[in-house]
Parts: structure tokens; sequence; C-alpha cells
């Protein structure tokens, strides 16, 4: 291929939970799009985010966790992260250093194969763990069949991102953008407003809670005389007691929810916001065909 062409393709961001694959995406985009929490399935839905070079655009597909899925919530997210594996350019699988490979990253590996995409595969986390661990699992990677790059990083650290957005433009085919340079996402302010009021519940509440939430941007109003986005969010949760638990007593725990979540919109939106919550209860929404796909979480 000639020097100086323009390269633009798509990347699905596939592993098991909590590897890092959010962590990752914000850290290429150096922007925060995608919910960060320590919980496993942080994120439910696919997320995609663009990011531009002078010579390229790399469009990323973030995913839910692959798992072994049992309630009809879990088994939607796995089956929203295997939708990846069509349209997509190049997988990029993401692995921990400290855990090694685990049998749930060979069966992702195996869908990687049969869907005959390239695969470059990340191990992530290596500031938790040895030089010569890191090592062992590089010879280890080689080994597997359609991995045609190895490349050893830390998301959270920022180390090691250069040359694996590198890799990935040398990765694609020519062919021009498919989004205006401009464009992070291709999810709505309402979308980014709803997760991160989710990500502030995941952070601020325990158990089921957590598990158990789904978050609704009912008004989303922009003022631009007063510099001022005026958002309005309904809260569900499935049972009574995790409403008391949200709200807190004397509400103070939807307060600090609310606290937390509006600093980050106002970041993320750069204009103030006036955010205004309320709590619901939809008795087993994640076990219901019709609140799932209320919700977005089934097609």
């Amino acid at each position: 291929m000639r020097d100086g062409s323009f390269r633009s393709g798509f990347i699905g961001i596939v592993g098991r939970p909590n590897v890092g694959k959010s962590t990752l995406l914000n850290a290429i985009l150096k922007e925060k799009i995608a919910i960060i929490t320590d919980k496993p399935q942080t994120t439910r839905n696919r997320i995609t985010g663009i990011k531009n070079l002078p010579d390229g655009q790399l469009i990323f597909i973030d995913t839910p966790g692959i798992h072994p899925a049992k309630s009809p919530l879990n088994k939607a997210m796995v089956a929203e992260a295997f939708t990846v594996f069509t349209g997509v350019d190049v997988i990029l699988l993401i692995i921990e250093a400290p855990r090694g490979f685990l049998p749930g990253d060979k069966g992702i590996l195996n869908k990687s194969i049969e869907a005959g995409l390239p695969i470059l595969l990340v191990i992530n986390k290596t500031d938790l763990t040895s030089i010569e661990k890191v090592r062992s699992l590089l010879e280890e990677a080689r080994q597997f069949p359609g991995v045609k790059r190895v490349i050893p990083i830390s998301a959270i650290m920022g180390e090691g991102i250069d040359q694996l957005i590198f890799t990935i433009k040398e990765m694609l085919p020519e062919g021009s953008p498919y989004f205006p340079p401009d464009i992070l996402t291709d999810r709505s302010e309402r979308f980014i407003a709803a997760e991160i009021i989710r990500e502030k519940i995941m952070l601020h509440t325990q158990e089921e809670v957590p598990y158990s939430t789904a978050v609704t941007v009912e008004a989303f109003k922009e003022a631009e005389k007063r510099n001022l986005i005026k958002i309005e969010a309904t809260i569900t949760v499935e049972r009574e007691s995790q409403k008391k638990i949200l709200i807190g007593r004397g509400g103070n725990m939807l307060k600090k929810i609310g606290s937390e979540a509006r600093i980050e919109l106002e970041r993320f939106f750069a204009t103030r916001v006036f955010l205004s919550l309320f709590v619901r209860v939809r008795k087993d929404w994640s076990k219901d065909e019709k609140w799932l796909k209320e919700f977005g979480y089934k097609r």
C-alpha cells in the first residue's frame, strides 16, 4: 500500500467482564464515554467510540463482558456482545495479565476465528504483574491461530496505547472516513447522561441494587441563552426495598448520586446542568422481555 493512504474501519473490543475494555476505549479516545466501575457487567450496551487521526479513522465498538449468563438481562447483554462479530474489520481481544488465559478467553478466541476476523490480542493490566509473566503470556499468545499481533498495555496507566493505535490502523483497509471528524460517538446525549447516572449508582450501592437498576432520561432540554441543560431522569428498580436504599435516609443517597452525576455531566457537556432524579419500582423488570426492550437491552 502506498505511503500516506487513509485507513478506516471498525474494531470490536471483546473480552470477559472487568478486563478493562471500557478503560481502554476511554484511554484511546482521551475522553470518557464509557462508564467504569470495579463491578462486573458494568457495560450493558454496545458503545461506539471514534478515534480520528490525520491518516485514519478508527471506529471502536465496546461490548458487554462475555460470560456464562443465566438471567434474561445478562443473556441479552452477552447476545449484544456477540453481534460485534459481524460487521467489523478487526477483533480486539483483551485479557488480563495477572490472571492470564482463562477458558472464557479461549472461547472468545475461537468465536473470532470462526468469524474469519483478524485478531489483535491485547494483554492489559501489565502494571499489576511481573515482566516475566507478561513475556510468558506473549509467547503463549503467539501460538494461537488467527492472532495477527499481540501487544501488552496498561490502559489505566496509558502505557502502550500509542503503539496499539498505530498497529490497529495498519490492520484496517484503505478507505474514506465513515463519520465527520468532530464526532466522538454515535450514541445520543441522552444515552451518555443515563450511563453517567447509572455509573454513580453502581459506585455507591452494593449487592443486588446496581444490577437491578435501569436509568431512563425522560427530558433533555438545552437553554443556550442561560448556558444550561435541564435533565430529568427516572431510575427504575425491582423492589421497594431497593428504592428505599437508593433514596437513603432523608434522601441523602439520591442527593449524593445526583450531585456526583451532575458534576460529571457538566464536565462532559461543558455547560451547567440541572439534574432531577426520580425513583420508581417495576417488579422484576430485568426478567421481563417488555422492559428489557423498553430499556434498550434487547433488540
